[in-house]
């Protein structure tokens, strides 16, 4: 593993460079404030190089430095105490309380999934604004890391509901966290909607990169039943017409914001 520090003009967009710095592969990131500046402590693979970094961040500030001995899950649990999003109550496994339609209870092993994320945030304002006055139906949630997302649509009264992921780790989980919160998900290893039969499903989630959105966008449509809603996260600002001309046959949808972060979100209003 190597550590580099990048240090970002004041006028600069946190929020942009801690996406480019996503984008690029980073393991982790450590945010610093610092005189006039912002120093963030970035965590890659060994095969990322210094200059690839200043080149995708021309404004800032990038050194290489020597990575330290740090219990990273450890530091990270130490920080993570219950907080609210919307109607739920977000609380770490050791802090758990009773099962309730507003907990969802996260086991952080890394910060991916945990709900502090301004895209999960807009998924879950989207899950509860589309289950105001109706079931929200077979839900298929794609992409589901943790399963955070396909636990508040239960608890929002969908059903069934599918957790998918390709990534062994990632399903590992999704398991993990539905037995946490009590959740009878149906969690499968899957490469997107491929291993899904055409119009199963009332709503899909999908918080996934724009590009894989777009280059999905046929086979996510596909899964819609007639009527579904489907919601779409994982979008910086400037993605947003991107992948709005994607899913045109899907309608018009409502464009959700926090931060630089986007959702669209289809389907019936309230």
């Amino acid at each position: 593993m190597r550590a580099f520090r990048v240090r970002v003009p004041a006028e600069e967009d946190e929020d942009a460079a801690t996406a480019t710095l996503w984008d690029h592969g980073t393991l982790g990131l450590e945010v610093r404030p610092a005189d006039g500046a912002l120093e963030l402590f970035a965590y890659f693979p060994d095969s990322v190089e210094l200059v690839m970094l200043q080149a995708a961040l021309p404004r800032a500030t990038v050194e290489a430095m020597a990575v330290p001995e740090v219990d990273w899950v450890a530091r990270f649990r130490e920080g993570f105490r219950p907080f609210q999003a919307g109607r739920f109550l977000i609380a770490p496994a050791w802090e758990r309380r009773q099962v309730s339609p507003d907990l969802l209870v996260v086991d952080p092993g890394r910060a991916f999934g945990t709900g502090t994320h301004e895209t999960t945030r807009l998924c879950l304002a989207a899950l509860e604004e589309l289950a105001a006055g109706r079931s929200l139906g077979r839900t298929l949630d794609l992409g589901a890391g943790t399963g955070l997302l396909a636990i508040a649509a239960w608890h929002l009264g969908a059903s069934p509901v599918v957790a998918s992921d390709l990534d062994p780790e990632a399903t590992a989980s999704a398991v993990h966290h539905a037995r946490l919160n009590g959740a009878p998900l149906r969690v499968v290893r899957a490469d997107g909607g491929r291993g899904f039969r055409a119009t199963s499903f009332d709503l899909v989630l999908a918080n996934l990169m724009a590009l894989l959105l777009v280059d999905r966008a046929a086979e996510i449509r596909s899964l819609l039943a007639p009527g579904a809603a489907l919601v779409l996260s994982g979008l910086l600002r400037e993605d947003v017409a991107f992948v709005r001309e994607a899913f045109t046959s899907c309608g018009t949808p409502r464009e959700r914001r926090l931060g630089e972060w986007a959702a669209l979100v289809y389907g019936p209003t309230p």
